[in-house]
C-alpha cells in the first residue's frame, strides 16, 4: 500500500532539509493532483538537485517544478548613498 500523499510530500520536505544543499528556501504544495515545488536556489545544479530529489520521493506523482536560480552578481556601479 502506498503512502498517503500529504506522508511523501513531508519526506520530500525532509530529505531537502537533510540533503548536501540543505535547501529550506523549497515551497511543496499540493494543488490537485499536482505537487509544485516553487522558490529560488544558489546554482543551477541545486535546482537539478532538488528536482532529482523530488522526483524520487514521489516517484509517480505528477510533479511541477517551478524553482528559480537567484542570481548573486556584484552590482555593476557602485551604490550612492548621499
Amino acid at each position: 500500500m502506498k503512502e498517503p500523499v500529504e506522508y511523501r510530500i513531508e519526506h520530500l520536505r525532509q530529505r531537502l532539509a537533510e540533503a548536501d544543499i540543505a535547501e529550506l528556501g523549497i515551497y511543496v504544495d499540493l494543488r490537485g493532483d499536482t505537487v509544485v515545488l516553487t522558490g529560488t536556489v544558489a546554482t543551477h545544479q541545486c535546482r537539478e538537485t532538488v528536482r532529482d530529489i523530488a522526483e524520487s520521493v514521489l516517484a509517480g506523482l505528477p510533479v511541477l517544478t517551478d524553482v528559480v536560480v537567484g542570481h548573486n552578481d556584484p552590482p555593476e556601479y557602485p551604490e550612492d548613498l548621499s
